[in-house]
This record gives structure tokens, sequence and C-alpha cells, in this order.
């Protein structure tokens, strides 16, 4: 019954986030979609139009995050992680990931692994018009070498003192 009770508090969550970044993409709500195939089918909806621009509005980031993090699907939670890779920089993106990961929930901290792996996505001209041969995009929003090594430590921390990072 538990069980039960947070899969359903998570599939609101992230049909919440899905909604929030439908909105500010000015896309439609999905509202003739059963609830709980609403979240997906908004995912699906805001993907390609994510991908198509060369830069999002700001206030875009905070919801991508949140979408990539509550999405329950390990592989789908990349149709958030990789418009903000190429909007944001890959740097930013991990940072906030391993934000997450440091002061999140236990369910934002599961998010955010499951969001890392995505966050390593290949950067290529034909995915997004900001890598266009004829695009500009300066190198240091993808360098991230250090937030990767903070990423390691924050994780070998929490393998060592277990309820280190519980919420």
């Amino acid at each position: 019954m538990v069980d039960d009770e947070h899969n359903e508090a998570a599939v609101r969550t992230f049909l919440s986030c899905a909604t929030e970044v439908a909105r500010l993409m000015d896309l439609g709500n999905a509202a003739d979609v059963p609830e709980a195939h609403r979240a997906r089918r908004l995912a699906h909806a805001v993907r390609k139009p994510l991908l198509e621009r060369t830069h999002l509005p700001e206030d875009l980031f905070d919801p991508l995050m949140a979408a990539a993090v509550y999405d329950p699907d390990p592989s789908l939670c990349r149709w958030f992680v990789e418009p903000a890779v190429y909007a944001f920089g890959r740097r930013r993106v991990m940072a906030a990931l391993l934000d997450y990961l440091r002061t999140g929930t236990g369910v934002e901290r599961a998010g955010a692994e499951r969001a890392w792996y995505c966050a390593h996505v290949p950067l290529r001209a034909n995915r997004s018009p900001a890598y266009a041969p004829g695009g500009s995009r300066d190198p240091a929003l993808d360098e991230s070498r250090d937030v990767r090594d903070e990423w390691q430590e924050t994780l070998r921390l929490s393998a060592n003192c277990p309820g280190r990072l519980e919420a």
C-alpha cells in the first residue's frame, strides 16, 4: 500500500513537472489524455520543439531539471536532459544534478543519478542548431571535469557514510 501511494505521488510530481515545461513552451496540456499517460504525452510533445531551438528561455532551466529528475523512466529522462545540455551547457546541467544529489530527497537523488547518465550525451550539430556549423558556442559551457570529480566524491562519501545524504 505504501509503495502504491509513493508511486502515485511520483507520477503526480512528474506530471506537474512535465506540465510546467509544456506551459513554458506554450504547448497544450494534453487534458484529453488519461492522467496515467498524460506526463509521457507531454514529454513527447516538448521533446522536438526543445531540440529545435538554439536558445531556451532561462526560466525553463529549473523545470527541465525537475522533469528530468522526477521522470521515472531512466531512458526517457533524456528528453529533458539533452535539450538542457544543448541550450544551457553540460556544466550547468551536471552542476544542477550534483545539487540534487547533495541536497535532494531520496527520490530526487535517485532521479539525479538516472539523469546523470543522460547528461553525457554526445554533442552533435545535427541534433541542435546550437551546434550547427555556423553556430558559436563557448566551450566553457561544456567543460565539466571538476563537476564530474565532485559527483564521484559525493557518491564516495555517501557510500562510506550511508546516512550522510539522507533527507
